[in-house]
């Protein structure tokens, strides 16, 4: 491995020239009895052992591969700052950390944040000094608590079932950010198919003129400014080009950014997504969206992809076997894999890890709503994102069920925040309020599994595999979000624990017939808008994927690609 991990920059869509990658060598500490604090080990200069950030300690490339529970750790490494670097703010960024944070620079703290799966910074200007300076972080973490989102970290010492190896601390680069007393704080792009044009909305901090240029392929097709006084405002773009970002083709514009002294390097993408009656259409076509469950997850680095080509060789796996998009799954992934969905033209659910949340209780919206909302924030402005998904299956807590309100809640506060996506309220089940509704079917019998929806789509109601907690939503669209899962074990028996939906097939043959069949069924229907296969590859025991764990092909792909791309009946004529 590099001396600098993930050496990359972090945030594709608001780049800055001035920065410093805090990657690499950390000095590291358990904090089993969570004392550390008490101990004030945030002024202590060097901890025990060392860790390779950005990987969790569980991880074995984070050069530690610890998989029991650990309720605290603790990091801690210097760097070194410049009078030209500290002439203006000086921004300590987390690319995601799991899951309650507190951070001390030079023994003062800095800030703290709750959530695992989310980015967050704190403004370290004056707590920094020109010279050497040193940063700790602690990190709290209980998955058994009902009080985080855990996502599909095991809830047993052992990984099972659907079930993987546990990520604590910190997992996503650490990085600085060197920018002017004024500068951008966050923009929201807002395309407007119809009239060619981009909306912007800028928080900015102090007043000045925001400035901003389009280009597509290196030619300037629009500018434009705006001065703002009171921390925010609009600016609009009129573009001379339109190229629709669409499946397959991430045709990306360029967008330089100005505020006064500060300069971003951003991009765009110009799609549109909308409902009509049962269709859901990109850019006013319907598009059956041929998607795969993603869950993210890494042989060696866990939560963590060992580099950034690896991020981008799943979205190419996946278009490689007919694919067009992802349900990203139980995880919020990192801003690099979302700037490869959206430069390849690559469809994608955005879902929080909801996992191990309590949602039986009016509090778990304390525990949920800051970290969701936080993701909308960060992720709103990329195209590769055509929905929200905030909750998967929400299944009983210890016998109690989901509090409605809870789900309508967010559901309500998504729609709120975006209005320019349609919003799933809890993916399969049990649904209170949605756009879309979907159901999660891993019956592994073709003729059985299309009987089930043929009296759907010849006009009838939607047959509901939980009848008893929910109601099918009529005139929305509807899809299969979770099929398959067929039990394929490459390994031959030799993985004691294998696990996968149903009984797998006795021979390849089989296994493609029975692939063929029931992916046939969902692109029969007339009344279905996309469907889901269950997975892109192997997680450690479990073996449903079409490649293994460490991204080799188990079948044929170009047989796969066939299977899964051609024409769906809901599709438009061309």
């Amino acid at each position: 491995m590099d001396q600098m991990p993930r050496s990359e920059y972090p945030r594709p869509q608001m780049r800055r020239k001035e920065w410093m990658n805090l990657n690499g060598e950390w000095d590291f500490a358990f904090d089993f009895g969570n004392s550390g604090i008490a101990r004030k080990l945030f002024l202590k200069e060097g901890l025990d052992e060392k860790i390779i950030v950005p990987f969790c300690p569980e991880s074995e490339l984070s050069g530690i591969g610890y998989k029991d529970y650990m309720p605290a750790v603790w990091y801690q490494r210097s760097f070194e700052l410049t009078d030209a670097q500290r002439s203006g703010r000086v921004l300590l960024h987390f690319g995601a950390v799991d899951y309650e944070c507190r951070v001390w620079v030079n023994g003062k703290e800095a800030g703290s944040h709750k959530g695992g799966y989310v980015s967050f910074q704190f403004d370290i200007t004056d707590l920094a000094v020109t010279g050497r300076n040193r940063v700790t972080v602690y990190a709290a973490d209980d998955q058994r608590s009902g009080k985080q989102c855990k996502g599909k970290q095991s809830s047993q010492f052992y990984s099972f079932g659907c079930e993987y190896t546990r990520t604590t601390g910190i997992w996503q680069t650490v990085w600085l950010e060197f920018v002017p007393n004024r500068y951008i704080k966050s923009v929201k792009l807002y395309p407007n198919v119809e009239e060619a044009s981009l909306a912007l909305w800028a928080k900015v901090s102090g007043s000045g003129i925001l400035r901003a240029q389009a280009y597509y392929e290196g030619v300037l097709c629009g500018s434009g400014e705006a001065k703002i006084a009171s921390g925010n405002g609009w600016l609009k773009i009129a573009l001379s080009q339109l190229h629709l970002w669409e499946a397959g083709k991430g045709r990306l514009y360029d967008l330089k950014l100005s505020f006064e002294e500060d300069q971003v390097d951003s991009y765009f993408g110009m799609r549109e997504v909308a409902i009509d009656g049962e269709k859901v259409l990109l850019n006013g076509k319907a598009v059956f969206q041929r998607l795969v469950l993603d869950q993210g997850f890494y042989p060696d680095g866990i939560y963590t992809a060992p580099s950034d080509e690896a991020l981008a060789r799943d979205v190419e796996l996946s278009l490689a076997a007919g694919f067009n998009g992802a349900r990203l799954h139980q995880k919020v992934f990192e801003e690099r894999f979302l700037y490869h969905c959206d430069r390849l033209g690559y469809l994608v659910w955005g879902e929080q890890a909801n996992w191990g949340l309590d949602l039986s209780r009016p509090d778990g919206l304390k525990c949920f709503l800051p970290e969701w909302m936080e993701v909308l924030e960060r992720d709103f402005n990329h195209p590769a994102i055509v929905g929200w998904c905030p909750f998967n299956e929400t299944w009983d807590y210890d016998g109690r069920k989901q509090d409605d309100d809870l789900l309508r809640i967010v559901y309500q506060m998504t729609k709120q925040y975006d209005t320019t996506r349609p919003c799933i309220d809890t993916s399969g089940n049990f649904h209170v309020q949605t756009d879309i509704y979907d159901l999660h079917d891993y019956n592994q019998d073709p003729a059985s599994f299309a009987q089930r929806y043929q009296g759907f789509a010849q006009g009838g109601p939607l047959v509901d595999n939980h009848p008893n907690r929910q109601k099918p939503v009529e005139g929305v669209p509807v899809f299969i979000s979770e099929y398959g899962g067929i039990k394929w074990d490459v390994s031959h028996g030799e993985k004691k624990d294998a696990w996968g939906y149903g009984d797998g097939p006795k021979t390849m043959e089989e296994y493609l017939e029975r692939y063929r069949g029931l992916t046939d069924a969902l692109l029969d229907n007339p009344r279905m808008f996309g469907f889901c296969f269950t997975q892109l590859y192997d997680v450690e025991q479990e073996v449903n994927g079409l490649y293994t764990y460490d991204r080799k092909a188990k079948f044929d792909m170009e047989v796969i690609r066939k299977i899964n791309s051609r024409k769906a009946a809901i599709e438009d004529a061309e």
